[in-house]
């Protein structure tokens, strides 16, 4: 069982409309937040409100639904989990902002091309608002991405599942982290790819400040696709 903070998080002065529901949970596990956002988006209506989580994670490699395992280059005391969203492995720990938004893609007239684009946007726009000027997205290969050591470096993830139009699962970004372990897979199924986190190219912040960027910009895209929608 995961612990939710009942209120509404408001981090740093971070105003949030009624219409989606903001909640940190702090340092928790993976797999019962994942069942918790299973069971979310089963029991759900169409009029109940989107919310959206905001946690880190304990040290796990996460393998999408058709992920191939071959990925996994090395095996520790890391545990592995199989979930069932999209994308191949990846990995989370303390360090690193994990994002779930829980929507009903309806509410916002969006199509998954569209809501992938429109979290890797609010990615690039926090990004680029604390002076990583070059974050930017990489043809055909899901998440951002920022020139480090010659080549484009993976900064943030993105791994999402549709079921009955609603959206769970979200993305990840890198802040200040461990990032050795990233070395025992191809992350999201490239090999060779470099994952960087904030810290490493030199941008100094917080998490939580780093959190008040991502969602005020998460928040004004999805807004901003809520209005379009009923326009």
């Amino acid at each position: 069982m995961i612990h939710q903070d009942e209120s509404p998080l408001q981090p740093n002065g971070l105003q949030v409309g009624g219409s989606i529901q903001i909640r940190q949970l702090g340092l928790v596990d993976y797999l019962p937040t994942w069942e918790a956002m299973r069971n979310f988006t089963d029991a759900r209506g169409g009029q109940d409100s989107d919310h959206i989580w905001i946690c880190e994670h304990p040290p796990v490699f996460t393998l999408g639904l058709a992920g191939d395992p071959a990925h996994m280059l090395q095996r520790n005391n890391i545990p592995l989990v199989n979930t069932d969203r999209g994308g191949q492995i990846t990995y989370h720990g303390p360090g690193q902002i994990v994002i779930y938004p829980l929507l009903d893609l309806r509410h916002y007239g969006l199509k998954v091309r569209e809501y992938v684009q429109l979290l890797e946007q609010s990615v690039i726009d926090a990004l680029v608002q604390v002076g990583v000027a070059d974050a930017q997205r990489k043809p055909n290969a899901p998440g951002v991405y920022t020139f480090h050591n010659g080549g484009l470096a993976k900064i943030a993830a993105l791994g999402i599942k549709i079921r009955k139009g609603c959206a769970y699962h979200g993305l990840s970004l890198n802040v200040n982290m461990d990032l050795k372990p990233f070395q025992q897979i191809n992350p999201c199924g490239y090999e060779g790819l470099e994952t960087v986190d904030l810290a490493t190219i030199g941008v100094k912040i917080s998490l939580p400040e780093m959190q008040v960027h991502l969602m005020k910009n998460l928040v004004q895209h999805l807004e901003a696709a809520r209005s379009a929608a009923k326009a």
